[in-house]
């Protein structure tokens, strides 16, 4: 019995020291994604939740983009933010600038990562880097593409949409008077990241000042003083003769297209999954058309979104969150993204490894947006664009190109007024931000 007690302590003792398991770091990411994207974006993090035993990221749905942003700055300004959080490209300016950040490349150097950023795809390490250095990583990086139905393009003679402006204007033009369809083309709803900022890109036309607001607070828009005044009087003309149509209520741009009512279709790149879903069509896109006497196009701009790491945690949290970081970057976990999503892999290496596997073979419609991205250098004028408040000011344009659209406006007079509109935003973003340099604090 003496000798049972003794066994049965000394386990016991055993058990002291090997002592409980380690409990994982929790972490919170906020992010905007829903639906199909939201389902993809939770497996993501399930992947790298059981790739190890030291981690656990929780990813919280926090609305769009805009309720993202307020949100995080509400629980910042709290004291209770979360360790990361999605940002759409929009509100690069207002995360720089807020103080309230830890610049990433900074954090997963700190934490012993070898994260090679210099591989990032050239615009979106231009978009996402301040003076070289990323400020947040590339997470879901898109472009808009032309989609278009095949079917209707065959039957009026054509094999795809013409490469330029002009010609594509001639081939929907035939489309509607054939009655092969209801419309040529309908009115994206983000019209003004795809048909007017993404258009100044890809036709190599100034936005605004300061390379399109990269060299400084004191950017200007100029558009009105650019082709993007007469691509503003082309879709009206459009909307005029009937080859353009505007989405109704109850009805998205996407559901007029994947119908079979509009023969074509700009939008990003990460439709591919819906397009795939819901599409009754026999569908296939190309790239963004460009203007007759631009030749080569330039590469478009990204949309989508980043993760930014956020100020006002413990070294343990960081670790965490450079882990996480690190999983994103890798090429296995690019690769699959981009083909759960449509998304573009950000780097060139992600890239290859897609080719290497022949992915593309199977899906040469996702291989557009990458191509579209990295043709040729970035400019001063297709780099990107980084004005302040940029959500407001897009709202402004928006207004006045609908005005154009609603008769109440020439084209020349509404790109005058939202640029004399948008100016003055900028103005109070730039009284508001004077003095205020990037955060280079590190964790």
């Amino acid at each position: 019995m003496g000798r049972k007690v003794a066994f049965i302590a000394a386990s016991f003792g055993a058990l002291a020291l090997v002592g409980p398991a380690q409990a994982r770091v929790e972490v919170q990411w906020w992010h905007a994604m829903s639906s199909v994207l939201g389902d993809k974006l939770n497996e993501l993090v399930e992947k790298f939740n059981t790739s190890q035993d030291k981690y656990t990221v929780v990813a919280v749905a926090k609305g769009n983009y805009d309720e993202v942003t307020n949100g995080v700055i509400a629980a910042y300004r709290a004291k209770r933010p979360p360790e990361m959080v999605q940002i759409a490209e929009r509100g690069y300016m207002t995360m720089l600038l807020s103080g309230a950040i830890v610049p990433v490349q900074d954090l997963v150097e700190q934490k012993g990562y070898k994260i090679d950023f210099l591989d990032f795809i050239k615009p979106v390490a231009s978009f996402w880097s301040y003076k070289g250095r990323m400020s947040a990583m590339p997470f879901n990086s898109s472009t808009p593409i032309f989609w278009y139905n095949k079917d209707h393009f065959q039957k009026a003679g054509f094999d795809k949409p013409a490469e330029t402006w002009q010609e594509l204007e001639k081939q929907l033009y035939a489309i509607k008077s054939k009655g092969i369809s209801e419309c040529g083309t309908v009115l994206p709803g983000d019209f003004y990241w795809s048909l007017l900022e993404n258009y100044s890109a890809i036709n190599n036309q100034p936005y605004g000042t300061l390379a399109n607001g990269f060299d400084g607070l004191g950017t200007e828009f100029v558009y009105n003083k650019t082709k993007v005044v007469s691509q503003v009087a082309r879709l009206k003309k459009w909307l005029d003769d009937g080859v353009m149509q505007i989405a109704g209520q109850g009805f998205s741009p996407e559901q007029l297209f994947t119908s079979g009512r509009c023969s074509t279709f700009v939008n990003s790149t990460a439709s591919h999954g819906n397009i795939e879903r819901n599409a009754t069509i026999n569908w296939s896109a190309t790239f963004l058309p460009h203007e007759s006497d631009i030749n080569p196009p330039f590469n478009s701009t990204i949309g989508g979104g980043a993760i930014w790491v956020m100020k006002g945690h413990t070294p343990e949290r960081y670790e965490a969150v450079a882990a996480f970081l690190d999983f994103v970057a890798q090429p296995e976990t690019q690769v699959w993204w981009h083909g759960a999503t449509g998304y573009v892999p950000a780097t060139n290496r992600a890239y290859a490894l897609a080719r290497e596997r022949g992915y593309y073979k199977d899906h040469p419609t996702r291989e557009i947006a990458v191509l579209q991205l990295s043709r040729g250098t970035p400019n001063e004028n297709s780099r990107g664009f980084r004005f302040g408040n940029f959500v407001q000011t897009m709202l402004a344009q928006r207004q006045e190109v609908e005005a154009v659209f609603a008769g109440q406006k020439q084209p020349q007079q509404a790109m005058d007024d939202a640029v004399k509109r948008g100016n003055e935003i900028l103005r109070q973003f730039e009284k508001l931000n004077a003095g205020k340099t990037p955060e280079t604090e590190r964790p």
